[in-house]
Parts: structure tokens; sequence; C-alpha cells
């Protein structure tokens, strides 16, 4: 049995067939016994070889599997986009927090500047057990000062390795995303071949049934 798939192939064959009974009053001359208006065969519709079709049938299931694979691909990525947007929250709030460390650090350096500058300022007017009192205060907060700045040294250096992380995973991210696109546009040019071979192409049913047969055989 045929199977036509070409819709212009079909109009073709209901003209033809159209053709042929409108031509059945056609009249005989007598003397030669020819139809006065003979009817034009129309061509057979070429069928593509088995070879042809077996190639647009595996086409036609790679492309399939290749869309199936991209639709994986880009939940993946939709799956780390959303991991790292979630991660950006964190590491943004751990950004606000060493800053406020920053500016506590900042701050300490300068009012231990001032109260320096003020206990200099005002010795000469101190008695002397005053006097000590305010400068072992002084030396009390400037060395408890040192561990201070240790600590947001160690704590910026902590934050530095994080945001390290966090701009590879962009990068990987990004990557992602590229490599998505790239076998994207490849499987949309593999379709359009398919299209421009293959869609549409009238052939033998029978065919398609010994291929399918032979793919099911090899587990294809």
């Amino acid at each position: 049995m045929k199977r036509i798939l070409l819709p212009l192939a079909l109009v073709v064959a209901v003209s033809a067939q159209a053709q042929i009974t409108n031509n059945t009053k056609a009249k005989v001359d007598p003397k030669n016994n020819k139809v006065s208006n003979p009817v034009v065969e129309k061509p057979k519709v070429k069928l593509m070889s088995r070879d042809e079709l077996r190639a647009c049938l595996d086409q036609q299931d790679a492309n399939s599997k290749e869309a199936e694979a991209i639709k994986t691909d880009q939940a993946a990525y939709k799956a780390n986009a959303d991991k790292l947007k979630a991660e950006k929250g964190t590491l943004e709030a751990a950004e606000g927090v060493l800053a406020k460390q920053v500016a506590d650090v900042k701050a300490e350096r300068d009012g231990i500047l001032k109260a320096h500058e003020t206990l200099t300022a005002e010795a000469p007017k101190l008695d002397k057990a005053e006097l000590k009192a305010r400068n072992e205060a002084y030396q009390a907060r400037a060395a408890a000062f040192g561990p201070m700045v240790d600590a947001l040294k160690a704590a910026d250096a902590e934050q530095g390795v994080k945001r390290k992380a966090f701009a590879e995973k962009v990068d990987a991210l990004d990557a992602q995303f590229k490599a998505i696109e790239d076998r994207t546009e490849k499987h949309f040019d593999a379709s359009d071949k398919w299209k421009a071979e293959c869609q549409n192409k009238p052939y033998d049913e029978n065919d398609e049934k010994a291929i399918r047969k032979e793919k099911a055989a090899a587990g294809k």
C-alpha cells in the first residue's frame, strides 16, 4: 500500500482522476478511432527510496531525542540559576554584616585617635591619679583595637573566599547557558534540514514498516 504524504501530490492525484472522469464522454473519430480530446496521464509521484526514508526516520528520531536532552539541560540550568540566586542573597547578607564590621572598626579607630588627642591636650591640667586612670583606659582601648582589626581581616578573608567561589559559579552558569544556546541552534539547524529533505515527502508505507521493524530489533 502506498501512502502519499505530500498534500500537493494528493491534489495532483485528485486532479488527474477528475480529468479522467471528465473525459468519459470524449468523442471518437470513426475514421481513425482516436479520441478528440485525449487524456494526458500525469507522471507517477516519485517515492523516497528505502535508504532515503531510513535516513529521514533516523534523523527524525535523533532530533526528537535531542529536543528532550535540551529540555533536560534547560531544567538543570534553571535549577542552578535558582540555587545561585538564593546563594546570592546569603552572600549579600554576609556582605552587609562585614560592611557594618568595617564601619565599627573605623569608628573605634577614630574614637581612639580622638581620645588620644583629648588626653594629650588635657594631660597638663589633670592630677596624677586622674591622668593615670584615663591613660590606662586609653591603653586598654587601644590594646583591644588590635584583636578587633584581626577579626575584621579574618572575616574579610573568609568573605573573599565566598566571593570568589560565587563568581566561579556565575561563570559556570554563564558557560552552561552558552552551551545550551549553541546546542539549541544546532538542533534548529538539524530540524530545518529534516524539513527540507524529508517533511511531506511521499514514501511507501511498507518501507516504513520494514524500517521500524529493523529499528525495533536493533533496540533503537
